[in-house]
């Protein structure tokens, strides 16, 4: 998309069935599940930028030796320097004679990230703070392996403070900074119980030594987890690893955070998305599966792995953004599903520039979107096959089929497409006068020259427009230098109306440009007091019981139509002081025509404000009382 958004994070987690030995033996290295986790990251990568964090679980450590380990980074191209410093650290251990590469024995004692289980996290920050600190996986650690607990996951709760309260009122002490914790605590606490439960049975009747197998055995990890998610509120793929090296990944009841696995007789492995796994393990479709929503996936220290439900499937919502824009856009699926977008905005394309294809340039802005451009070309190119097929029936049917008149029925008006807008470089703007600040801005894209001709009409897609911001300083700018005709921009997403809080960081109203257009007509029609009056319903709903909540701010959209709040974004999007005066023209998809070209993934509550979970409606309704007071910042992100 043309205005950048942070948005989900990325997960992976391998767990080897077969010793080290038998990889070193078979691949050549005792760390081929570490250098195939960090290929799989590195397929994430699109994921997250604001830091990595590599984790590692050892099974059966000699006792006295440790057993769980992490690395994490927030620094500028985190993952190559964690995976770096880890592989550093491997070669001055062989240098110092205190590993022996050919024994797996060796590299498994005395090296950190040699284990069976191991995790990695990619993070794009959506609530709490940044550095470091914030990255995953978060660590508890105890003298107990079945009290230790590592934790990462692609996950926002919106109810981050009650869950503090929770654990405020059970009598903890939480340490605010993140939903993490607040999620590595919950599940920490039960497993505690389950644990203290095991030991005070079996302390008076074994051995002390003996009792660590014994809780081993019989830790119930979907109990633990059904126990912890009974509070949770929102859209989360979470993966974690206690101790003694039992193991989980589990996905939301909603299925809203996307989660895959691929399994063999050698390993599983989940990823965020299907295609690093069908890359990385060079394995057709058919064999990486979905993670079912409302399921765990446990794997015993014993190697014992299954999938079954930790708590009640809700109604499949999973986020629509994931096949617009965040996931990788060479899954088979994705790939067939943007195309489709770009091809049913055909109709109102056409419309637009009425009918003439002779005289108007397609083209995509930014890369992203060429996978939906090629859909909208094929359904240009198809709606000219049909008008000429009729034309030639209907020459056939009068006796007027000449030469001529069949190469003007079939060489004119096809659509053209060119490469027009190019990302540059960002320059660094040093500059800070306003005017001249803008104008270094417009130099982050440019144009490819000579293709336009007069009267030529100017159509661009992009994937989504969130705050318009991109479009009105450099791209609108930089477009108009062609002097089309006109310039017509196309979003192959709705109208975002609405935040999101399952983490994609699309939280407050005013950085939403369909939301201010809606507050420039209710200006222009003199609706103010509806704004008040909407603002005390927001207050009155708040102070209802969560799962009573509606979304009041829907009220406000009501009194326009689509068409309207897309013109009034077509005249907030043009520049000022540009000498080009032609009209620019903006064109959403409808929410309907967006479930046709993504029927499974349909959680749409960005653009339509029907949530998936109740928190959802407590949210939009505090955001709007934020945007209305100018307070800045996520509602959910307030830890107190």
């Amino acid at each position: 998309m043309s205005d950048p958004i942070h948005h989900e994070c990325g997960l992976a987690l391998i767990r080897l069935k077969k010793p080290l030995a038998y990889f070193h033996e078979k691949y050549g290295s005792a760390l081929w599940g570490l250098n195939k986790l960090y290929q799989i990251m590195e397929k994430e990568h699109n994921r997250g930028q604001d830091g990595v964090g590599i984790g590692c679980c050892k099974l059966d450590p000699d006792i006295g030796q440790p057993y769980l380990f992490r690395e994490r980074s927030a620094k500028r191209d985190s993952l190559n320097k964690v995976m770096e410093e880890i592989f550093d650290q491997y070669d001055k251990l062989v240098r110092r004679n205190e590993i022996d590469p050919s024994d797996p024995v060796s590299v498994k004692r005395n090296f950190d990230f040699a284990g069976e289980i191991l995790m990695g996290h990619l993070r794009y920050g959506t609530s709490g703070r940044f550095g470091e600190g914030g990255c995953h996986p978060y660590l508890r650690r105890t003298n107990w392996p079945t009290k230790t607990l590592m934790v990462l996951g692609n996950f926002n709760m919106t109810n981050a403070r009650d869950l503090n309260h929770h654990l405020i009122n059970r009598g903890q002490h939480p340490v605010y900074g993140t939903d993490t914790q607040t999620v590595l605590e919950e599940i920490g606490f039960h497993l505690d119980e389950a644990h203290d439960a095991i030991y005070r049975r079996e302390r008076d009747r074994l051995e002390g030594k003996e009792i660590p197998a014994i809780i081993s055995k019989e830790l119930d990890l979907y109990r633990i987890l059904g126990k912890s998610a009974d509070i949770w509120d929102g859209g989360y793929a979470i993966a974690g690893v206690v101790g003694n090296g039992d193991a989980f990944v589990l996905r939301a009841p909603n299925g809203i955070r996307p989660c895959h696995y691929y399994e063999t007789d050698e390993l599983i492995a989940f990823a965020s998305e299907r295609v690093p796994l069908m890359t990385v393990f060079d394995t057709d479709i058919s064999q990486v599966h979905e993670l079912p929503r409302g399921c765990a996936a446990v794997m015993k220290h014993t190697g014992e792995i299954t999938i079954k439900p930790f708590t009640p499937k809700r109604a499949l919502r999973p986020c629509s953004f994931e096949r617009i824009y965040f996931s990788r856009g060479n899954d088979p699926d994705i790939y067939a599903e943007r195309k489709k977008l770009g091809d049913l905005l055909v109709p109102q394309v056409l419309q637009t520039i009425g009918n003439d294809l002779e005289n108007t340039v397609f083209s995509f802005v930014p890369n992203t979107a060429e996978i939906a451009y090629h859909g909208l070309m094929d359904g240009l190119r198809r709606f000219r096959r049909d008008e000429v097929k009729r034309s030639i029936q209907e020459a056939v049917r009068g006796g007027d089929l000449d030469e001529s008149r069949l190469d003007d029925l079939i060489l004119r008006n096809w659509p053209r497409g060119e490469k027009i807008a190019h990302k540059d470089v960002k320059a660094r703007t040093f500059i800070t006068q306003e005017k001249n600040r803008g104008r270094m801005v417009s130099l982050s894209y440019d144009i490819t020259y000579g293709v336009m001709k007069p009267g030529d009409n100017l159509v661009i897609i992009d994937d989504s427009i969130v705050r318009g911001t991109t479009l009105r300083n450099s791209i609108i700018r930089i477009l108009s230098r062609t002097q089309p005709k006109s310039i017509t921009v196309l979003s192959t997403a709705p109208q975002i109306r609405y935040p999101d809080c399952y983490g994609i960081d699309m939280a407050e109203f005013r950085k939403f440009i369909a939301f201010e257009a809606m507050l420039n007509l209710i200006d222009k029609r003199h609706m103010r007091p509806f704004v008040r009056q909407i603002y005390n319903e927001c207050v009155a709903e708040l102070k209802k019981p969560v799962a009573e909540m509606r979304n009041c701010v829907k009220a406000l959209y009501a009194p326009f139509t689509n068409e309207e709040i897309s013109a009034e974004i077509a005249r907030m999007i043009l520049p000022e002081e540009i000498p080009w005066s032609g009209p620019v023209n903006v064109i959403f998809q409808t929410v309907e025509n967006l479930h046709r070209a993504i029927p499974v993934h349909n959680g749409d509550w960005y653009f339509s404000g029907d949530y998936p979970t109740p928190g959802g409606y407590k949210i939009v309704n505090q955001c709007f009382l934020d945007a209305i007071d100018e307070r800045p910042g996520r509602p959910y992100d307030v830890m107190l």
